[in-house]
């Protein structure tokens, strides 16, 4: 397991898998280990991933100062590791919550990014936010499904702020819920760090005005990649990030979710490896 020291003296780690042209991958959670990304659907054959645990999670080790969990504070990290593993300009993949940080990370060293792809992004870091009225909207979707009946008054008494989190929903953020969806979620409490996930998008982290102005400066290609099925970011909203961008494209994954690599692995690495390839 092949690790650097990050500015502030804290070890990171991060995994290689796969052979091909490398793709830094930064995962979400928010400060979910890396490995719940699996090899992104079988991304591995094409493309060298190389997958970042970020400070506190997975192999990492946890940082002297909490408040470095802090999305923006890790904008270092992410460089650090271009000069690591020497690469002079670099493809970035990001999932989720990730992809406030590779937005962040982008406005800051945009000479340094060759193409850019938010998988599923939350867009926070450009001022946008998910509303409870679009989760639900998405929500409303699976009404055929035979979980739905228990699962949304739970989703919506939790987006409401009359619940709390409840696994009845957790099923919405998959386009299946299967076997392999279930295996997937029952890993997530032991691979994510809480402390570090609440401290993440603390107050602070984004500067929306100042980060959209410096994007102005970003030429490579960006991939906004939205699941039909998913509320969070909806495609609408993924549509609605791709504005901040100079060069970007929007694509929807028909019957995904929130895990496209899970819901359909060979769409989504066609999809993915067409735009990275282009």
């Amino acid at each position: 397991m092949p690790t650097f020291t990050a500015a502030d003296g804290t070890r990171l780690a991060y995994h290689v898998r796969g052979e091909g042209e490398p793709l830094v991958v930064l995962p979400g959670g928010p400060m979910r280990a890396s490995d719940y990304l699996g090899d992104l659907g079988g991304m591995a054959a094409h493309r060298l991933l190389i997958l970042l645990d970020l400070r506190g999670t997975g192999d990492s080790a946890v940082p002297a100062d909490p408040a470095s969990y802090r999305c923006d504070r890790q904008v270092d990290d992410v460089e650090m590791l271009r000069a690591h593993i020497g690469l002079d300009h670099m493809d970035v993949l990001s999932h989720s919550a990730g992809a406030s940080l590779a937005t962040l990370y982008a406005a800051a060293h945009p000479h340094r990014v060759r193409r850019l792809a938010l998988i599923t992004g939350n867009p926070s870091a450009l001022g946008l936010r998910t509303t409870p009225e679009e989760r639900l909207t998405a929500a409303r979707q699976r009404s055929g499904e035979p979980w739905f009946d228990k699962a949304f008054p739970a989703l919506e008494a939790w987006l409401t702020g009359t619940g709390d989190f409840d696994e009845a929903f957790v099923p919405f953020f998959y386009g299946r819920w299967d076997d392999t969806a279930r295996a997937h979620d029952a890993a997530a409490e032991e691979q994510t760090n809480d402390e570090a996930g609440e401290r993440y998008f603390a107050e602070g982290a984004f500067t929306p005005g100042a980060t959209r102005t410096a994007l102005r400066a970003l030429t490579a290609p960006v991939l906004l990649y939205a699941g039909e099925l998913d509320g969070g970011p909806s495609p609408a909203l993924a549509r609605r990030a791709a504005e901040a961008f100079p060069n970007a494209e929007v694509t929807v994954h028909p019957g995904a979710g929130h895990y496209p690599w899970l819901d359909e692995p060979e769409g989504f690495v066609r999809r993915t490896l067409g735009f990275l390839d282009a």
